[in-house]
């Protein structure tokens, strides 16, 4: 008899807290989609300067690292829940204090960073809740990956919108609706999701000690270093030809309409694969493609080596995006080698990181830009980055080997 069961991504679905979890992921997004489009024209039309104007975006990154590491103990110190609900007040009342008259550029902009300081505490906290709503097992794995999906998506969508809703509304009244959708992202999660007490240590200390203390201990553990690594790489590279979309675009001659599609190629490989892993293929299946999947992602920017036209660059970036489905099984490994107490802190190392990372990457491909053609400096993204994602793949490989002989020594 067929099973009543749910399967795939309905599974997770079916979890109520999930649910909640979800729709303030999106909202939340939308909030921070919406904010750093209306500052950005609201900052150009205050100044005039397009440099100001595209520091409000870089300012959205570059806090990542200071409160990924500075701030990272909060994700663990503090009940999970508060966290959460905190960090999105305190996002609605710096977006509320945006849509002021009054707060001028030099306050935007300082607005802004306090919202990227504490988007990596919010991330990993989510991050490692979802662990206690979902287990660390299939679900979990299968939760993450649909909140990464909405994030992706949003890269497709979400500036499109808001680009549409500045035409009727000013971009201070587009900020002060960015004040709404982060209130509401807090009421689902105060409402929808369980109180839970703090996963490590809430007794004195200075947070900033154990915040570096628990990142030196997610790094210092050479198995946890190495994951890390195969989920911050790939990444690194693969933002070369998304950065570096218009001026490939010029070289080629396709016109502004060929970047919008350069741009979109990558994440529609990327949606469209991770949907594919974890609706069709089994938690083992997840696990025995993490490694030959991140080895071979980069692999097809090497087609930029012959300058190829708009169809091949938009097959071989769909291509290198569905290799991003590795992230699947990696999640399992990530969660399983990381000890409960530490989730918060690692989580949120990971998700600074990852941002860090890819802003290093923008920057090395557009100075490298500067010397070479674009074509070239992707193809050769292409080729470091595979040889960097076949040393950690043996790495990770090796950490495996190790961890698991140790195992069977340690149970005689």
């Amino acid at each position: 008899m067929p099973s009543a069961e749910p399967t795939g991504y309905t599974r997770v679905f079916a979890v109520r807290e999930f649910r909640a979890v979800f729709a303030a992921h999106a909202l939340s997004l939308l909030g921070v989609v919406v904010s750093e489009i209306a500052l950005t024209v609201l900052v150009y039309g205050l100044t005039g300067s397009p440099l100001l104007s595209a520091l409000t975006f870089a300012l959205g990154m570059l806090p990542y690292l200071v409160g990924g590491t500075l701030l990272s103990g909060i994700a663990d110190r503090y009940p999970p829940r508060r966290v959460l609900v905190g960090c999105d007040l305190v996002c609605a009342g710096c977006a509320g204090l945006m849509a002021l008259p009054a707060t001028p550029v030099a306050g935007l902009l300082a607005l802004r960073c306090v919202i990227a300081l504490v988007s990596p505490v919010f991330n990993g906290t989510r991050m490692a809740t979802l662990t206690d709503i979902l287990g660390d097992g299939d679900l979990f794995v299968l939760g993450r990956s649909l909140l990464r999906i909405v994030s992706q998506s949003s890269v497709l969508v979400g500036f499109g919108l808001g680009g549409v809703l500045l035409t009727f509304v000013t971009p201070r009244g587009a900020l002060t609706i960015t004040v709404c959708t982060f209130t509401a992202s807090a009421l689902l999660l105060r409402c929808g999701t369980k109180r839970r007490p703090a996963r490590g240590n809430s007794g004195g200390g200075a947070l900033v000690r154990y915040s570096l203390g628990g990142a030196r201990e997610v790094l210092g553990n050479r198995r946890v270093r190495a994951l890390l690594l195969l989920f911050w790489v790939p990444p690194m590279f693969l933002v070369a030809p998304e950065v570096l979309a218009a001026p490939y675009a010029d070289e080629i001659g396709i016109g502004v309409a060929g970047v919008g599609l350069l741009m979109c190629a990558l994440p529609v490989g990327t949606i469209a694969a991770e949907l594919y892993a974890g609706s069709a293929l089994s938690a083992s299946a997840r696990a025995r493609i993490v490694l030959p999947l991140a080895s071979l992602t980069l692999v097809p920017l090497t087609v930029y080596a012959v300058t190829p036209g708009l169809v091949p660059a938009l097959v071989a970036l769909a291509l290198a995006g569905a290799g991003s489905a590795y992230t699947l099984g990696l999640d399992r490994w990530f969660v399983d080698a990381v000890p409960g107490e530490l989730r918060g802190r690692a989580m949120t190392v990971h998700t600074a990181g990852l941002m860090t990372i890819q802003g290093v990457g923008m920057a090395l491909a557009g100075l490298a830009a500067e010397f070479f053609a674009v074509s070239t400096v992707v193809a050769g993204a292409g080729v470091i980055g595979t040889l960097c994602c076949l040393l950690l793949a043996a790495e990770v490989r090796s950490t495996e080997l190790r961890d698991g002989a140790d195992q069977h020594v340690t149970g005689g």
